[in-house]
């Protein structure tokens, strides 16, 4: 995709939505002795979807897994909407929209694997990470430099805030 056509695209989007394992993660999960599980986040991630909300944007996750760490996340950093235990994620996806009040113009979702690919071709903005499945690849609008897991989320985060214009000052108010 060509980039004014990306930016045009970025510009519009007032909702960030994303899978968990293979985005926020890099897709290992570790089964404790207590059946729990455990993943790893990226800090700068998770900071990219604070300054996100900062700039007045919504997000939300949309995961085929059920996990408590991820609930935990998503609690600490204010995320809006979090469905998990999904498989089929095209209705959490739309009942995502009609609470977010927003159309799939105004959705950016990040994926990384074929269970993903439903929602993609739904938004406006549809974007996987560098280790993705070959098929996201292809249909996706923008393929983040960074793997799952390490940092595509906040890639995605700034692409967004410079396509709106509101870059700038969410880094002059580390300044100041």
């Amino acid at each position: 995709m060509d980039q004014p056509e990306l930016q045009h695209r970025a510009a519009r989007v007032k909702l960030l939505l994303m899978d968990c394992d293979g985005v926020l993660t890099d897709g290992r999960i570790w089964i404790l002795e207590n059946g729990e599980d455990q993943k790893a986040f990226h800090t700068r991630d998770g900071f990219g979807i604070e300054l996100l909300h900062r700039a007045g944007l919504m997000s939300g996750i949309i995961s085929g897994r059920i996990s408590s760490a991820l609930e935990r996340r998503a609690q600490s950093l204010g995320v809006s909407f979090l469905w998990q235990g999904r498989e089929d994620k095209r209705q959490a996806f739309a009942d995502t929209l009609a609470q977010a009040g927003v159309t799939r113009d105004e959705v950016a979702f990040v994926g990384d694997d074929l269970t993903d690919l439903p929602l993609m071709v739904q938004c406006a903005l549809a974007v996987t990470v560098a280790d993705a499945a070959a098929e996201v690849k292809a249909r996706a609008h923008y393929v983040t430099a960074a793997n799952g897991g390490n940092g595509a989320v906040r890639e995605v985060v700034e692409l967004i805030l410079k396509a709106q214009g509101r870059w700038d000052d969410v880094v002059k108010s580390y300044l100041t």
